[in-house]
């Protein structure tokens, strides 16, 4: 149920970090895996470590993004295996500002890699699995910044949200096709995340080849790249034929299901509702308790003298 024997994927970003274990733990279950990455070498690098390993992969270097660049990926699937079973739509950059120092380069570079970069992945992949016709995976990553916000990430957190609603919609477009298409929210310490301020004290604690304590791991979720690649492998196997248009998270030791956004109180009026009459029942209705957001932290580890 879990053999990935006969499958063929495509990873994108899958050169370092999150993708490469993502690249390694589907190719270690069967799979033949096209490496994409921005940097050619990075990418042959990756596939070298997986043909090491004894499993089959190729490289396809491209900016994820374009139509063309996904495309390409799709394309050399098809031309090295034949086929294409999976799309892990993975590739992704940071251009973390508070939003009155964001430039627009900032916001349009982050949401051309990850939101338009996994609406051309999917759309190109989903073209190739109904051509096919014997269905196919979609996985998609978002991430906790989509679903509660983070300081100084609103091109990431607008794109990481807007991932999760395409898992849900496609979700609904592709069952018919026998496609699945579901999010993973990862949190992994990787060079990536390792540019945001709160994660370097725990970056300092693995390149001192030290463990993450519990609290990390299982309080905030947190671990390594390695903790989260089972979470593909597991949605992209037979075992999971059945899940679909869900946001599931992985780090560390915690394994999550999301909540879709829905309806938590409501209050009626038999007349139009007037500013002063939403004032007047706001406390006492929907709005006697908000929703909180951010994403939690936990203090890091203090350092010593």
């Amino acid at each position: 149920m879990l053999s990935l024997t006969g499958k063929v994927a495509v990873v994108t970003g899958g050169g370092r970090g999150l993708g490469l274990a993502v690249s390694r733990a589907l190719a270690q279950a069967g799979a033949a895996v096209v490496v994409n990455d921005l940097d050619a070498k990075v990418a042959q690098a990756a596939v070298d470590t997986i043909l090491s390993e004894g499993g089959q992969a190729v490289a396809q270097a491209a900016a994820i993004g374009s139509s063309e660049a996904a495309q390409l990926c799709v394309d050399k699937a098809v031309a090295q295996f034949g086929r294409l079973d999976i799309m892990c739509a993975n590739a992704g950059i940071l251009r973390d500002k508070v939003l009155w120092n964001m430039s627009d380069d900032d916001f349009d570079s982050v949401t051309e890699t990850h939101l338009r970069g996994t609406f051309t992945c999917a759309r190109a992949a989903v073209r190739q699995f109904r051509a096919q016709g014997e269905g196919g995976r979609l996985l998609l990553v978002s991430s906790l910044a989509g679903q509660r916000g983070n300081f100084g990430q609103t091109n990431y957190a607008a794109a990481k949200a807007g991932i999760a609603a395409f898992a849900r919609t496609w979700a609904l477009e592709c069952a018919k096709f026998k496609v699945t298409v579901n999010a993973v929210l990862p949190t992994a310490l990787t060079q990536m995340v390792a540019t945001i301020p709160a994660m370097q004290p725990y970056m300092k604690l693995l390149e001192d080849g030290q463990e993450l304590p519990p609290e990390v791991r299982l309080g905030m979720g947190m671990g390594l790249p390695e903790d989260v690649a089972p979470l593909f492998v597991f949605l992209a196997s037979q075992a999971a034929s059945h899940i679909t248009g869900q946001c599931i998270g992985l780090g560390g030791g915690k394994l999550t299901l999301w909540s879709h956004p829905q309806e938590i109180r409501a209050a009626y009026s038999d007349s139009r509702w007037t500013a002063e009459k939403i004032a007047q029942a706001w406390d006492s209705s929907v709005g006697q308790e908000l929703e909180t957001f951010g994403i939690p932290m936990i203090a890091p580890p203090a350092t010593g003298q």
